[in-house]
Formats: C-alpha cells, sequence, structure tokens
C-alpha cells in the first residue's frame, strides 16, 4: 500500500481548523506551521501545504489522494474532483452584493460588470440563471473593486458581511453557494477506498463525532431508572452498571453537546446525583 499523499490548505480560514482537525485525529504531531511538505511516518502520511484554491486542482489531476478546501473552491476550480465528505467548519455564503441603493435584485445586475475571485462559480451561475453581465476576474479585495471604478458589483465569499458592509455595499438576494470545509478527492464511491484513506476518513469522521458529543455519567435510583435511559439513550444504548447501594445504578451515554445542560436538568429532576460531563477527545463508532 503506497504513502496516502493528502493537501492540507496553508492559510486563509481554512487553514487553522483544518490542521487542528489533522491534529486531533492524530497527525500532524511534529509539524511545524512554516513546512510546505510533512511526512508522517507512524500513519504513513504525506502532507502537503498548498493555497487553499489549488487544492482540488492537484487531486483532480491524480498528483494528491486527498485533500481539505472549501465547497465553494471546489466549483470554482472546475476540478475533476468531488467533494467526499463535509468537515463542519469554516462556513461561509457566496453573495451578490453592490452599493446601497443601487440594486434590489439579480435581474438589476444585467449588463453590469461584476467583480469576483471565483470566476468559474459565478460564470457558472449566471449561466444556470440566465443572468447577462460582465465578469471581472481579480485576485482578492473584490469589495474595493466597485469604489476603484472597475466594477459596479461583487461577487464574493461571504462569513459574516462586515469587510462587505464597509466598503458601501448590501448584499443582493439569496447566497449562490452555501460552503463549508470539504474533503475532496477523484472517486465518490467508497467502495474503491484504498484502506489508508478510509482510516483517514474514519478518524476525521471521528473527531467530528466527539467533537458534537459529551460523556454524561450519573448515578441513579433503580427505580427511574428507565426513564433516565429514555433521557440518555446514548448511541447504541447506555452503560448500566450496579452500584453498592442496591437501590442505586451507575449509567453513562453519550449525548448531543447541544443538549448537555438540558439533560443535566431532565436527569436532576428524575432523582439522578453525580453527575458528570466530559468532553470526548476522539472515538470510533
Amino acid at each position: 500500500m503506497s504513502t496516502l499523499r493528502v493537501a492540507v490548505p496553508n492559510k486563509g480560514q481554512l487553514a487553522e481548523p483544518a490542521r487542528a482537525m489533522l491534529t486531533e485525529a492524530g497527525y500532524l504531531k511534529n509539524a511545524g506551521l512554516r513546512d510546505l511538505v510533512v511526512h508522517d511516518p507512524d500513519n504513513d502520511v504525506e502532507f502537503f501545504f498548498l493555497r487553499p484554491k489549488d487544492v482540488a486542482i492537484y487531486v483532480g489531476e491524480g498528483t494528491l489522494d486527498l485533500g481539505i478546501t472549501g465547497r465553494d473552491m471546489l466549483v470554482d476550480s472546475g476540478a475533476d474532483a468531488v467533494e467526499r465528505v463535509a468537515l463542519g467548519f469554516a462556513p461561509s455564503t457566496f453573495r451578490l452584493a453592490a452599493p446601497k441603493g443601487t440594486a434590489t435584485s439579480i435581474e438589476d445586475l444585467q449588463g453590469l460588470r461584476i467583480a469576483t475571485s471565483y470566476a468559474g462559480l459565478l460564470d457558472t451561475w449566471m449561466k444556470d440563471h440566465s443572468l447577462d453581465a460582465r465578469i471581472v476576474r481579480l485576485d482578492g479585495a473584490v469589495e474595493n473593486a466597485v469604489a476603484l471604478g472597475v466594477a459596479d458589483a461583487v461577487a464574493d465569499v461571504v462569513a459574516t458581511g462586515t469587510t462587505l458592509r464597509q466598503a458601501g455595499l448590501e448584499i443582493i438576494g439569496e447566497p449562490l453557494m452555501q460552503s463549508e470545509a470539504i474533503v475532496v478527492c477523484r472517486d465518490a464511491d467508497p467502495a474503491h477506498d484504498a484502506q489508508n484513506v478510509r482510516t483517514f476518513l474514519r478518524r476525521l469522521h471521528g473527531v467530528m463525532v466527539a467533537r458534537s458529543y459529551v460523556l454524561v455519567d450519573y448515578d441513579i435510583p433503580n427505580d427511574s431508572l428507565e426513564h433516565a435511559c429514555a433521557v440518555t439513550p446514548g448511541i447504541e444504548s447506555p452503560t448500566v452498571s450496579p452500584l453498592h447501594d442496591q437501590n442505586w445504578s451507575a449509567v453513562r451515554a453519550m449525548v448531543p453537546s447541544v443538549d448537555a445542560h438540558r439533560v443535566m436538568d431532565e436527569l436532576y429532576e428524575l432523582g439522578a446525583r453525580g453527575i458528570l460531563v466530559t468532553d470526548i477527545h476522539a472515538c470510533r463508532l
């Protein structure tokens, strides 16, 4: 089995959370922040730190096996790569924006100049929506294009919209695309995965689950045990252990982290005591 070759974004909003997720998954233990290539001999994986917009191209050409990038960047690249797993971080939207009071709908942009760093994505969207406008291709800071006179509107990736508002622009219509960090590969069929690909994806899934759940431990009177287990059903089933006091049991179960306080309240009302919540650092389901 050959070494797995993985592309990782080297800058932007994807870079730090991607590195953090890989570290939580057991990779990049000795990687430096300025390393361009990192070989992980313990896991037989080689990581290449690339511009986020280039990741899908390298994967699509078959140079690298997997890559972490944004959904918007995959679509914009036109590369022969596919989305395999959504990673749940770096959410953003691709939006149109124009100076305040100049446009209220997409139709108002007909015949105008639209500046963007995502020309491929915008061009595809315009064709699908019969919008006839001229694309002005820029490499960044498109929010300044209108003020500098090279465009009438912009299309850009938006996280909060603050930058656009500071430039005197307002968002038009619904998002052209919802994006987040994803894993890209050349083949979307899991049946074709090599063992090292399956292991890599399983580890990332384990990190996502660990981030989404907490472990709850509590003691409960036996006459309330069934009700308590209904509150904390766990993944397969809660773990129930007898205590020295035969009228009580100890229960352990995974619960969604967003529900942790509600679950604790419900358990307390049922008579549970010693309720403890613990973060999960890694798991396999």
